[in-house]
């Protein structure tokens, strides 16, 4: 996902002079071919992600279009009232990447671990939120964001889960994507960012589950949520994110008002980590790892 990440930014720049990159003493290597493509649009901000929002923000208003990478604890979560007046406010068109999200720098301990950004970002009235699940969604999101003309948050999670589409599918990142269909009155996995990819597992593993991934947060399919609820038996959503005003909640939200159903919420619970540890160390901590949220929705989906 790293990867297509990169390559998209350069193929933007490349057909669009206006677009800068900002980024706050992070991803030099990730930034190579884009510097080596525009050394004079690359602008190291330094560990001071607040001016760099406020950077973007006079760029933005200049006529260029920023885009502007942190590590998501960082970008939004550090920056949040900056994005809030300086940016969003104005509806300015400077897309905000923030990259690790949910335990992927997990050994860094809770300062790096980014599990509120999408309960923060989400609230900003007019942001757009977009949490790809790998590399097909992310080209999709990151050519959304710029052809938007908005102010957009792209959340990028573990990048190496590999694809939960085919090079072949036609991704539209403001619609549900339906990865594997279920039987009527089952049970509807629905996922958003990285996770998408244990949500696959989970449904082989439960007979008749369907699977959809959600890239777009905000705006939100509210359509699309309203015609499965008319033939689904009960719902899941699944997020590297803490359940407390994330994707889950979004979903919860809608469901309340369009088709109740019951909803099990697989997310990150009302807590810290107790340990530093490797990223699998840290799904299986808090009950994220395949086995256990397999178990979790097997038994929803046993229940009469």
């Amino acid at each position: 996902m790293r990867q297509a990440f990169s390559d998209s930014l350069v193929r933007i720049a490349d057909a669009d002079p206006r677009v800068l990159l900002l980024t706050g003493d992070h991803g030099y290597a990730l930034f190579d071919a884009f510097r080596k493509a525009h050394p004079d649009r690359y602008i190291n901000a330094g560990i001071a992600e607040q001016n760099m929002v406020g950077m973007a923000a006079g760029l933005a208003r200049m006529g260029f279009r920023p885009f502007v990478y942190g590590l998501s604890a960082f970008v939004p979560v550090r920056v949040l009232e900056q994005i809030k007046l300086d940016v969003a406010h104005d509806d300015l068109p400077v897309i905000f990447v923030g990259d690790g999200a949910g335990f992927v720098y997990s050994h860094l301990g809770t300062s790096h671990q980014s599990l509120e950004d999408i309960a923060c970002i989400r609230a900003i009235p007019g942001m757009t939120v977009l949490s790809p699940a790998d590399r097909h969604e992310l080209t999709a999101a990151m050519d959304h964001a710029h052809a938007s003309g908005r102010s957009v948050y792209l959340r990028m999670g573990k990048a190496d889960l590999g694809d939960v589409h085919t090079p072949e599918t036609t991704v539209d990142v403001t619609r549900f994507q339906c990865l594997r269909p279920g039987r009527e009155g089952g049970t509807v996995i629905l996922a958003t960012g990285p996770i998408a990819t244990t949500a696959v597992r989970v449904a082989d593993q439960v007979e008749g589950a369907a699977v959809w991934s959600i890239p777009s947060i905000k705006p939100f399919d509210t359509a699309a949520l309203a015609t499965i609820c008319q033939t689904a038996g009960r719902l899941v959503t699944m997020e590297e994110h803490s359940v407390m005003g994330g994707f889950g909640s979004l979903v919860t939200e809608e469901v309340s008002a369009l088709h109740p159903l019951p909803v099990l919420r697989i997310g990150v619970q009302d807590r810290f980590s107790e340990h530093c540890g490797s990223y699998d160390y840290l799904l299986r901590e808090h009950g994220l790892d395949l086995d256990t949220v397999t178990a979790r929705v097997a038994a929803f989906d046993a229940r009469a």
